[in-house]
Parts: C-alpha cells; sequence; structure tokens
C-alpha cells in the first residue's frame, strides 16, 4: 500500500459505473468525526461539466482528458439543517465546523484513492479546483456550508506511476512530543536523494529565479509558494456561511 504514486495519464478505458458507486460507498464509510458524516462526492460523468471545470483549474489540462472527475466536498449544511428541523439552535457556528467538515472530505479523498488502487485504477488529487472555488461552486450548484475541498482523477493508468519519495520518518513521525532533531540535515539529505533518483522535469518558475545546477524538492516548494494563490479562498468560505472566530 506504501508504493503509490499519483496518475495523469489513462488508458482510452472506461470506469464502469458499479465500481465507481462501490468507491464513493466505501470512501464515504471512511472514519467521520463523531459520526457526522460532513463529506459528499459529486461524480462528474458529463464530458461538457468535465470540460467546463478543467477550464477552471489552472495548469491542468490534462483533467479535460481523465477519463473520470469526481469533487471531494465538505458538507456542514446537513448538520444545520438536522437543528433547523429539530428546532435547536446551532451552538458551534465558529471555525470549527469548517474544521470537522474539512477533515472529513479529507479522510474520505484518502478513502476512496485507496478504493481505487485496490481495484487496479490510478488517481491524481486535483487541489486547484480551489483555485476559482467560488466558480466550481456556482458549476456544481453547491449550497451554502458545502464546498468544494479537491478534485480527483481516476482511471485505468496507461503506464505505472511514478512514486515519489518522502520525507524520512525521523522527520514527520515523532514519539511522546513534536521534535526538530538536526531537520536542516535531513532535509538536505532527502533534496540529495530525491534530485538523484526522480529529478524534476522543470524547474518553477524561471523568469523569477535563476536556473539551479541542484534543483530540490525544497527549492521546488519554496518556488511554489513564492507566488500568491488563493488568497481569496477565505472570502469566499465566508461566503458561503462559515464563521472563521
Amino acid at each position: 500500500m506504501a508504493a503509490r504514486g499519483s496518475c495523469r495519464a489513462f488508458m482510452d478505458k472506461p470506469v464502469p459505473s458499479d465500481w465507481v458507486r462501490t468507491i464513493s460507498a466505501i470512501a464515504l464509510s471512511a472514519p467521520t468525526k463523531s459520526d457526522l458524516q460532513q463529506s459528499d462526492i459529486i461524480v462528474v460523468e458529463s464530458k461538457e461539466m468535465q470540460r467546463r471545470l478543467a477550464t477552471l483549474v489552472s495548469g491542468q489540462t490534462w483533467v479535460a482528458d481523465a477519463p473520470m472527475i469526481a469533487v471531494i466536498c465538505g458538507n456542514n449544511r446537513r448538520q444545520r439543517l438536522l437543528h433547523e428541523w429539530h428546532g435547536v439552535p446551532f451552538a458551534n457556528d465558529h471555525l470549527d465546523a469548517l474544521f470537522n467538515a474539512t477533515g472529513d472530505a479529507a479522510i474520505t479523498l484518502g478513502a476512496f484513492v485507496t478504493a481505487a488502487e485496490v481495484l487496479g485504477l490510478g488517481c491524481c488529487p486535483i487541489s486547484a479546483v480551489r483555485n476559482k472555488a467560488a466558480a466550481v461552486s456556482d458549476l456544481l450548484d453547491l449550497p451554502d456550508h458545502v464546498f468544494p475541498f479537491a478534485g480527483l482523477a481516476f482511471g485505468f493508468p496507461a503506464q505505472t506511476p511514478t512514486i515519489s519519495k518522502r520525507l524520512p520518518l525521523q522527520v514527520t513521525c515523532h514519539v511522546d512530543r513534536y521534535r526538530e532533531i538536526n531537520l536542516k540535515e535531513a532535509i538536505a539529505q532527502y533534496d540529495e536523494e530525491r534530485a538523484t533518483s526522480q529529478p524534476y522535469e522543470k524547474q518553477r518558475f524561471p523568469k523569477n529565479f535563476a536556473d539551479s545546477d541542484s534543483y530540490s524538492w525544497s527549492e521546488d516548494k519554496v518556488r511554489q509558494y513564492s507566488e500568491p494563490e488563493r488568497a481569496d479562498f477565505g472570502s469566499y468560505i465566508r461566503s458561503c456561511g462559515f464563521k472563521l472566530d
């Protein structure tokens, strides 16, 4: 299960509809905060809808050609409707409401990927659905308190996905308490190993940065977040009715 990678090249072969329903059912059966069940899956079957969605995820042109697209959503709306129907005030209208729905959506996404890969499918999450979250929300007719967490392309892989080496456990797995022992040295070693085993095909933002002879994972991530991205996402979330106090 540890040997997996993101797939962006798919065979021209449809995913059986009963597979999609089964995978969705498995994903939505994953653990959920307090049995609140605050995640939804929107399966985009219409090729026209998929094309329109692809235009909203900048830099992800391959999305339009993916066999199947799903959008995993956080959903705090149902909980609020339950309060309305039972005539009981919703007493937790603050950041935790968003946080719980986001957690459920993340768990659903991971469970969906795991189930799909068991069936031999390849997957690639698409966080870029949040680049233009309001437009994606309009496209999918999302009501207040429901928001797109991530898209997911899936289908039969055209080639074996590349497996990206992860940070060493000494960096990311802690015992008893959080520690940062020799973190800089560990990441430098990781950079070297990634550059040797899986070099980047291109460097980000070449117009903004000088060409690097030792382009590494850490440099790539720094360049990625050197440019503003989704600065309006907070205002979008507030427009959905969430309070972020």
